[in-house]
């Protein structure tokens, strides 16, 4: 095919709803190729005379038609679309030659100079599909293709490649989970979401370093509430996503790990809700989670503990407004994580051990967790009321009791080994 050697490929969008595509062969290129042409629509007939599970599942399932044999003359009647991708050269070269004489596009696994079409290199983010064809005086460069293509819908995935004057989102409130603190813990769609905002209202454990990369435009609203300091009082964090939403503006609430783990996104969710403001939730991960995790604790283990339950320590145990059942806590035996609990650990502890708790039972807490600051303190529950004070622990903190702290193989830094007990 000299004559191609002078001339880039030219690219189009196939539309193939309903359309006859004939695939030949069932191997591994196929099980990759197979879902895209399903997507598209593709009336596909396999003609291969084996397949892996992956592909005759799609048969089993209706997605495909699959003709249990080899590829013979006459196959691509009627065929807009080829994919030539079998073990045998003799088949695909036939197949290639019906292709070229039916003026059927057809694409070559084996041969890509043969093909009279390349599959580029594919990806897909928010209704926008990029398909990336490279070519070098050599031929074509796969691989610089899809290294493109991830960089491409990687910047478009997490906001960094964005077109803000011509975005098409509604005005309305996203309430989106940060994650525990490390910026690259966000999800996905966090953090597009945030890049496309006009408003942010962002709480102090959100991260924080992800409004830098905002830009100037965006109107940051700082709704810290810093334990017995300054806050912005949920009324008011209410009435300002309210009051933004309402002007027309896309408002990102920006909360630390996920908005339903004792977050408040529900009651956020109620009060534009009651204003008929459009919602959307964006789950985080959450700090009960994340954190242990990084500090090298399992929240579960085989063997040690099939269970863990997630706690909030604001309120004492001999508060009134306490809603937990200390009593059933102490007596489960898998992990107990508490958020909110390092001012409470004491009276928790005594709860715990009152209520027939071993005061052996190790305790680890973990301060900032999963950023730079982060630092881990071991102690048991018998003295973690001491420990706490004596290591001048301060929230934001999260408490693990069970035996899975002593599990745990993480890496330990010089500040944490010192702060070991």
């Amino acid at each position: 095919m000299a004559e191609y050697d002078d001339h880039p490929a030219y690219p189009v969008g196939l539309r193939l709803t309903g359309r006859r595509v004939v695939v030949v062969g069932g191997g591994q290129v196929a099980q990759r190729r197979l879902p895209a042409l399903i997507a598209a629509g593709a009336d596909i007939t396999l003609i291969s005379p084996s397949t892996t599970p992956s592909v005759e599942a799609m048969a089993d399932a209706g997605e495909i038609r699959w003709e249990r044999r080899r590829y013979e003359d006459g196959d691509l009647a009627d065929t807009w679309y080829a994919l030539v991708a079998s073990s045998d050269a003799a088949a695909n070269d036939a197949a290639s030659v019906e292709a070229e004489r039916t003026r059927t596009w057809c694409v070559r696994s084996d041969d890509a100079e043969a093909a009279t079409a390349w599959t580029p290199a594919t990806g897909r983010s928010e209704g926008i599909t990029v398909a990336v064809l490279t070519t070098t005086s050599q031929g074509r460069d796969p691989r610089h293709s899809a290294a493109v293509r991830d960089a491409i819908v990687e910047g478009l995935r997490d906001g960094t490649l964005a077109a803000p004057h011509h975005r098409t989102r509604a005005p309305g409130v996203a309430l989106v989970g940060g994650g525990p603190g490390d910026p690259d813990l966000i999800t996905v769609r966090g953090r597009r979401l945030l890049a496309e905002a006009d408003v942010v209202i962002a709480d102090r454990l959100g991260p924080r370093d992800l409004l830098d990369e905002l830009p100037p435009h965006v109107e940051v609203i700082d709704a810290a509430k810093i334990p017995y300091g300054r806050y912005m009082a949920q009324e008011a964090i209410n009435q300002a996503l309210i009051d933004h939403a309402k002007a027309g503006k896309a408002v990102v609430r920006l909360k630390g790990g996920d908005p339903f783990v004792f977050g408040r996104g529900m009651e956020e969710a109620q009060a534009l809700a009651a204003e008929g403001i459009a919602c959307t939730v964006v789950p985080g991960i959450s700090s009960s989670i994340s954190v242990p995790g990084a500090a090298g604790i399992p929240v579960t283990h085989r063997g040690v503990a099939h269970e863990f339950t997630v706690v909030s320590g604001h309120v004492a145990p001999e508060d009134p407004r306490s809603l937990v059942d200390w009593e059933a806590l102490a007596q489960l035996r898998g992990t107990l994580v508490l958020l909110m609990a390092v001012d409470k650990i004491g009276a928790i502890a005594r709860a715990l051990i009152s209520h027939g708790k071993s005061p052996d039972t190790p305790v680890a807490l973990v301060q900032e967790g999963t950023t730079a600051a982060q630092r881990r303190v071991d102690a048991t529950l018998g003295d973690v009321g001491e420990r706490v004070v004596a290591e001048d622990v301060r929230p934001p903190a999260v408490i693990v009791i069970g035996a899975v702290v002593g599990v745990g193989t993480g890496p330990v830094t010089g500040e944490e080994a010192s702060s070991r007990g």
